[in-house]
Parts: structure tokens; sequence; C-alpha cells
């Protein structure tokens, strides 16, 4: 599993404990909307809204913002209009992002991307010459310790296509339009599954073992995924977890 899973792992973990939690919460609320605008408010027939729905479950947004937010989606409420844009570019090292934003404001986000990634030793990209490195997958966080063999076994019965030892649990990889499918399957099984989410996985990755240089490109990621308008934060590099412990205890 890439260095950057690593970090999201860690970011997430964090934001379930701190004041990060709200703006966590935030970002989930609006991706809830966008979902049920573009495919409508019954998770049973929108899988990206349902995708969504279950992803703010599991960071414990309660039930009826939730609720709400799907309204808005829909038109049932009043509410913002955001647009979906992903910018593409480098964090120090050559190392390739993807940014997903939503946002109300084309131009202030653009500048404002722009902006931190100039500010933290980053560079804007053209439009594919970073997309084309990543892959769309779905992925899910299951809780460890469990029977490699068998959860191997359980994935693949039910559409998966692989997993990864983290730390103490497991990520399941899919293809996106199997990730509920999967979820559903192991959770049957009595598999707890912490999270589950669409994400963008790198097809290779750049070993990071400078400490220095690991430094400016969590600082440059951090930076990013605070903005408000930023939804994801996809890089291909891959820092050991040793040197990730190290850089994040400072």
């Amino acid at each position: 599993m890439s260095g950057h899973s690593k970090w999201a792992t860690t970011k997430h973990q964090k934001a379930a404990k701190d004041a990060v939690r709200a703006k966590v919460f935030a970002k989930l609320i609006r991706q809830v909307e966008v979902a049920a605008r573009e495919g409508g408010g019954d998770p049973e027939s929108n899988a990206a809204l349902r995708t969504m729905f279950q992803k703010a479950r599991d960071a414990s947004v309660p039930l009826d913002t939730i609720e709400r937010a799907i309204k808005r989606g829909t038109g049932e409420l009043e509410g913002v209009r955001y647009e979906a844009i992903s910018y593409e570019g480098y964090a120090p090292g050559g190392v390739a992002l993807i940014i997903e934003t939503l946002t109300d404001n084309r131009n202030r986000t653009s500048a404002e991307i722009k902006h931190l990634l100039s500010k933290n030793g980053g560079t804007i990209a053209e439009p594919g010459a970073v997309s084309w490195q990543f892959d769309r997958k779905g992925t899910l966080e299951v809780k460890g310790p469990l029977d490699e063999d068998q959860l191997l076994e359980w994935v693949l019965e039910a559409g998966g296509e692989n997993f990864e030892p983290q730390g103490d649990n497991y990520v399941v990889t899919t293809e996106p339009t199997e990730l509920m499918a999967v979820r559903d399957a192991l959770e049957s099984r009595g598999v707890s599954v912490l999270s589950s989410e669409l994400t963008l996985v790198p097809q290779n990755v750049i070993p990071v073992g400078d400490e220095t240089e690991a430094k400016k490109i969590l600082r440059l990621m951090d930076a990013v995924d605070e903005h408000d308008d930023v939804q994801n934060v996809f890089a291909n590099f891959d820092i050991s977890d040793d040197l990730l412990a190290s850089v994040a205890a400072e």
C-alpha cells in the first residue's frame, strides 16, 4: 500500500479525535449533496450516493445531517450548487498529485490551489499529465486480525481483487462498481469494515527515503487537504511506516 494511503489513514484517524472533525463533516456533507443532485436521492438506486452515505456514516456524521444534505441535493431544500473540478500537479521530488474539489466559485478555487502548490514547493500540471498514472478503485479498510487465506477467499468470492496488510488492519481493493457489494459480503461474514470509499490508486510509486523530502511532501499534502473546497488528494509517493511515523510525530 502506497505511502499516500498510509498518510490518508493517519489523517482520518486524527480527524476523528480532534477539531478537524468538523471540517471532515463539512466535506462529506458536500459530497453527499452532489451525489444526490447528480443521481437522485435514493441510495438503493444511486450507487454513488450509497457510497457517500456510508462514508459519512463511517465518519459518524449524524443521520439527520446526511438526510438534509440529500434533500439539498435533490432540491427539496435550498442549497448551494457545487461544481466538481480536478487539478493535476506535482509535489516535491516529482510526486504526482490529483486534487479533487467541489466548488461554488471555479476561479477562486483554481487560484487558491495554484497558490498552495507554489507556496509548498509544488507545481500545477496540464489536464491529463498526471491522471493516466492512476486507476480508479474501491477500497475498504477492515479490522484485523483475520485469517489472511480466509479473507482472500471471501474477497475473491465477493468480486474483490486483493488485500494488503496495513498496520493491524487490512485494505481490500475492488473495482469501483463492486465496492458496496464486497462490503456487504464481508460484513455478512462477520468482518468489521471500518471504512469504504472510491479512490485513485497509483500504478507505480516513487520511494521517498529522505526525511527532509518526506516532510516537504507531507506539508504540501496537508496544506492542500486543509482547503475547504478540496475533497480528496491523491499522490504516488511511498514513505516507509517508520519514516511516516517519525515525521507525523514532529
